[in-house]
C-alpha cells in the first residue's frame, strides 16, 4: 500500500498506509478518544469510520467545538426518528436536523400525537442508545435513492431526492433497520450518545412555507455527561421565567393580537424603554458625527427594481397601488438613503458622510416563524450608511465597530464576531466581493479581534460581520452588523468629485448596533429578566407611606422626586406596607421608598433596593443624587 502524510493538528506529522481509518489514528494519538465524535479532513467534516487515500491535514472535533457539538445533536435527531418509525411505522419523516443547543425533526403522523407521547419515544430513544448500532454511510446513486424511499412511502425524502444534482452520489446513513437521507457525519455508533432530552413539540410547515402540510416537530437536547445536561434543562426553565412574551403582559409592556399577527402593539411602560433607548442611540450619534433623516415608508417599484430588491428580496415585501402603478412598503432603508446622498454633489472633502435613520420596515415573515418581539413583521431599524473615499473603508469600520462594543457594555452584553462571505444570489464581480472581504478582515485583524468565517452568508450587495450578543445565560443572539456595499452605490449613479476635479464612486457601510429596536428590547427583558437598570425601568421609584399621617410628605417626596425627573409614583392605598413592597418587587421597581413617622419628621426616606434589600434611611436629596448618578452612569 503506498504511504501517505497525515499533518495531525496542531503539530504532528505522521505516516501511514493509504486507507487508514480516522479512527485508527484516533485511538493511537488522542489520548481520550471516546470523547472525539468526528474529524475535519482538509477543512471538511468526515465521519470517524471514514479512510484516508492521500496527503491529509486532520483535526479531531469534540463536543466542546462548535461543529463537534452540532455532528453530536444530529446523530441525537436521527436516534429520535428511528424510534418514532418503531412506534409509529406510518410516519413519515421531514427533516431532522441540528441547531443551537439542541435539536429537531420533523414528521407526518397518522394521527397528531401530545406532549404526553414524547417520553414513549425517549423510551425507545434510551433503548436504541443501549444496542450501540454502528451509524455507517453509504452513497447511492440518484436512481437507487429514489427507489430505496419510494418503497418506504418516504415522500418528503423523495421530494429532496429530486431536488439533488444528477450528477453526484447521494449519501444515506443506517443504524439497524433505521435508514436516512443525509450528509452527515455522524457518531460511529448510537452507543456514543450520553444524556438527551426531549424538549417540546409544535407545528412546522413543511419546509417553512405556509402552503406545504403542517407536520409536527419534535425538539430536543443531548450532551456527553447527565450533569451537563441537567445544567442545560436548569437553564431552560430560568429561560421560561424569562421569556419576554411571559414578562411583556406582566410588565405592562407590549401585546400582541389576532387582529394584527406579527404586528406588536407596545404599551405605555414598552414606550418609555424604547425611548429611552432610543435617546441613547440618539446622543451617541450625535457625537460620533452622524446626521439623521426620515425616509418614505412606501416607495415606487422602479425604486426597489434599481435597488436589486425586486429580484432578490421580493417574496418578503408588501405591496400597494398607488395611481396605478407598483409601490412597495420598504423592507430596508438602504434604497432611501441612497436617494439622500444622491440630493446634493458632493466633494471628497464632505466624506466620510455618515447618515443615520432609525426608519420602520416590514417584511413579509411566515405565519409558522412569528415569534413575539423576535420575529415580527414591523420593526424599527437602527440603520446607518456611512459614504466614504475607499481610503477610509478601515478607519470607519473600526469607528463602527468601537461604537457597536460601546454600546453593548454599556448594557452588560459580552458579544462575538463572524465574518460572512459572497453568497450564491449576489450582485457584483468576484474580484469586487474578494476585495471588501480582505479589507474586513484586515480590520478585524488589525483590532485583535476573533472572528468565524461564515461561507456564503453575506447580504446580496457585500459582505458583513455580525455581533452576535451572549446574553446571562449563556444564549447567543444576532444583532449589529456592520455590512461593505462597492455594488449599490455604483447602481445609484452615487459620486463624488475627487482631488483631481473627477467624478468617482463612493464606498457605503450599511450598519446596524441595536439591529431592530423591538428584537432588543425582547433580548433586555430577557437579559435582565425584566428587572432593568434604573435608567430603563418604567418606573424607577415607588414612594410607600406607611399611614395617612404620611400622605402629605410623601406628595412632597413625589413632587421632589418628579422635579427632579425621575419616573414615580405614590402608593397611598389602604394596604399593609409588606403587600405594597412585594407588589413593587413583582413590578420590578429598582426603589422603594418608605416613609413613616420617623421618616417624615426627618424629612428622610427608607431607601429599599430591589435586589440589595433595606438600605437604611437617608436625605431625600442624597437619594436624589444617588439615583441621578446611577442613571447618568447607566450602572
Amino acid at each position: 500500500m503506498p504511504q501517505i502524510k497525515v499533518r495531525l493538528k496542531p503539530r504532528k506529522e505522521l505516516s501511514y498506509s493509504a486507507g487508514v481509518s480516522l479512527l485508527d489514528i484516533c485511538r493511537e494519538h488522542e489520548d481520550s478518544c471516546d470523547s472525539v465524535i468526528a474529524a475535519l479532513v482538509n477543512g471538511k467534516e468526515r465521519d470517524l469510520t471514514s479512510s484516508l487515500e492521500s496527503d491529509s491535514e486532520v483535526a479531531f472535533l469534540n463536543f466542546t467545538d462548535e461543529q463537534g457539538a452540532r455532528i453530536y445533536r444530529h446523530s441525537t435527531s436521527h436516534v429520535l426518528a428511528q424510534a418514532v418509525k418503531r412506534l409509529y411505522p406510518d410516519a413519515k419523516l421531514g427533516i431532522g436536523p441540528a441547531i443551537e443547543n439542541g435539536f429537531y425533526y420533523d414528521f407526518e403522523f397518522p394521527e397528531p400525537i401530545s406532549a404526553e407521547d414524547l417520553d414513549k419515544i425517549e423510551a425507545e430513544m434510551k433503548r436504541i442508545i443501549a444496542e450501540k448500532l454502528p451509524i455507517r454511510r453509504r452513497e447511492i446513486s440518484r436512481e437507487e435513492a429514489l427507489e430505496l424511499f419510494r418503497q418506504k412511502g418516504e415522500t418528503y425524502k423523495c421530494e429532496l431526492i429530486a431536488e439533488l444534482p444528477d450528477n453526484e452520489p447521494i449519501s444515506i446513513y443506517e443504524q439497524g433497520e433505521f435508514v436516512d437521507l443525509c450528509a452527515g457525519p455522524h457518531l460511529p455508533d448510537t452507543g456514543k450518545i450520553g444524556a438527551f432530552k426531549l424538549t417540546g413539540l409544535a407545528g412546522a410547515y413543511w419546509r417553512g412555507d405556509e402552503r406545504n402540510p403542517m407536520l409536527q416537530r419534535i425538539y430536543g437536547t443531548s450532551f456527553p455527561t447527565a450533569e451537563q445536561l441537567e445544567r442545560h434543562l436548569e437553564l431552560l426553565e430560568e429561560a421560561k421565567k424569562r421569556d419576554h412574551r411571559k414578562l411583556g403582559r406582566e410588565l405592562d409592556l407590549f401585546s400582541l393580537h389576532e387582529e394584527g399577527p406579527g404586528f406588536p402593539f407596545f404599551h405605555h411602560n414598552g414606550m418609555i424603554i424604547i425611548e429611552e433607548l432610543i435617546s441613547f442611540w440618539r446622543r451617541e450619534h450625535r457625537r460620533a458625527g452622524y446626521e439623521e433623516i426620515r425616509t418614505p415608508i412606501i416607495l415606487n417599484r422602479k425604486l426597489w427594481e434599481h435597488s436589486g430588491h425586486w429580484d432578490h428580496f421580493r417574496e418578503n415585501m408588501y405591496f400597494t397601488k398607488i395611481d396605478g402603478e407598483d409601490y412597495a412598503v420598504k423592507p430596508m432603508n438602504c434604497p432611501g438613503a441612497m436617494l439622500v446622498y444622491r440630493s446634493r454633489m458632493h466633494s471628497y472633502r464632505d466624506l466620510p458622510r455618515r447618515i443615520a435613520e432609525l426608519g420602520l420596515v416590514h417584511r413579509h415573515e411566515l405565519s409558522g416563524t412569528l415569534h413575539g418581539l423576535l420575529r415580527v413583521r414591523s420593526f424599527t431599524q437602527d440603520d446607518a450608511h456611512i459614504f466614504m473615499t475607499p481610503d477610509q473603508i478601515e478607519s470607519e469600520v473600526a469607528g463602527v465597530i468601537d461604537m457597536i462594543d460601546r454600546f453593548y457594555r454599556v448594557f452588560g452584553f459580552n458579544y462575538r464576531v463572524e465574518l460572512s462571505t459572497r453568497p450564491a444570489k449576489a450582485i457584483g464581480s468576484i474580484e469586487m466581493w474578494n476585495r471588501a472581504e480582505s479589507i474586513l478582515e484586515r480590520v478585524l485583524q488589525a483590532r485583535g479581534l476573533p472572528y468565524r468565517i461564515n461561507e456564503g452568508e453575506g447580504a446580496f450587495y457585500g459582505p458583513k460581520i455580525d455581533f452576535h450578543l451572549e446574553d446571562c445565560l449563556g444564549r447567543s443572539w444576532q444583532c449589529g452588523t456592520i455590512q461593505l456595499d462597492f455594488q449599490m452605490p455604483s447602481l445609484f449613479d452615487l459620486s463624488y468629485i475627487g482631488p483631481d476635479g473627477q467624478k468617482h464612486c463612493p464606498v457605503v457601510i450599511h450598519r446596524v448596533i441595536y439591529g431592530a429596536i423591538e428584537r432588543f428590547l425582547a433580548l433586555l427583558i430577557e437579559h435582565y429578566g425584566g428587572a432593568f437598570p434604573a435608567w430603563l425601568a418604567p418606573q424607577q421609584a415607588v414612594v410607600i407611606p406607611i399611614t395617612e399621617r404620611q400622605h402629605l410628605y410623601a406628595a412632597e417626596v413625589y413632587e421632589a422626586l418628579r422635579g427632579a425627573n425621575f419616573r414615580v409614583y405614590v402608593d397611598d392605598r389602604s394596604e399593609k406596607v409588606g403587600y405594597k413592597i412585594r407588589e413593587a418587587q413583582l413590578k420590578k421597581i429598582p426603589y422603594m421608598l418608605v416613609l413613616g413617622e420617623r421618616e417624615a419628621a426627618a424629612k428622610q426616606v427608607a431607601v429599599r433596593h430591589r435586589e440589595e434589600g433595606d438600605l437604611g434611611p437617608c436625605s431625600l436629596d442624597n437619594f436624589i443624587a444617588r439615583l441621578r448618578e446611577e442613571i447618568e452612569e447607566k450602572k
